[in-house]
């Protein structure tokens, strides 16, 4: 009785090894995704509008800076003219006004950075999901990321669809009407959901 099942246990083996398995292609691609900031033109926009912000701001801050070292310099040729006393009281005046200053450029260069990265993580939250739908449109199962936070090791370059991905993020970014950052930003906090 042994003897049977052990044949018959081996005979389906056999029979279930000659079928051979249907393997079904998975469609995979990679996105560049630091060619992609580069060349997306939102990013760009958003790139040039806090620079230029930072630019303005910085030249305010920059003539306080230069009205400070010409004080400065007043006060190291005054010094010897007006006496110790005035010198330690004038020279406290300096130091605060310097601290100050550098309390200013830091607190500039935070505010900045607090409000592009806001909007920069609204784009990136936007990509995403455009990627998401691409693939999903294009019947990918898999779009890997490769770039600052790479993932992948090696690819074909037959595999990279960072231009296709680039050119519909344009496309689209050209199509969509002008608003102001702050429903750009809305959006991104709701595509977050």
């Amino acid at each position: 009785m042994k003897k049977a099942l052990v044949i018959i246990g081996l005979s389906i083996l056999a029979v279930s090894c000659n079928k051979t398995a249907e393997v079904k292609e998975v469609k995979t691609a990679y996105v560049d995704t630091s060619v992609l900031m580069k060349e997306y033109t939102e990013a760009k926009d958003l790139e040039a509008k806090y620079k230029a912000q930072a630019e303005e701001k910085g030249r305010q801050l920059q003539a306080e800076i230069t009205r400070f070292k010409q004080d400065a310099a007043n006060f190291q040729s005054q010094a010897q003219a007006n006496g110790q006393q005035w010198a330690q009281q004038r020279g406290a005046e300096l130091q605060k006004r310097e601290q100050q200053l550098g309390y200013a450029q830091q607190a500039l260069s935070q505010q900045l950075q607090q409000e592009s990265g806001v909007e920069m993580d609204s784009l990136i939250s936007g990509v995403k999901k455009f990627i998401k739908d691409y693939g999903k449109k294009n019947g990918y199962a898999y779009i890997y990321g490769t770039g600052d936070a790479a993932s992948i090791l090696y690819a074909e370059d037959k595999f990279d669809i960072t231009k296709d991905i680039i050119k519909e993020l344009n496309d689209k970014y050209k199509a969509a009407p002008k608003t102001d950052g702050k429903a750009a930003v809305k959006e991104g906090e709701e595509a977050k959901k």
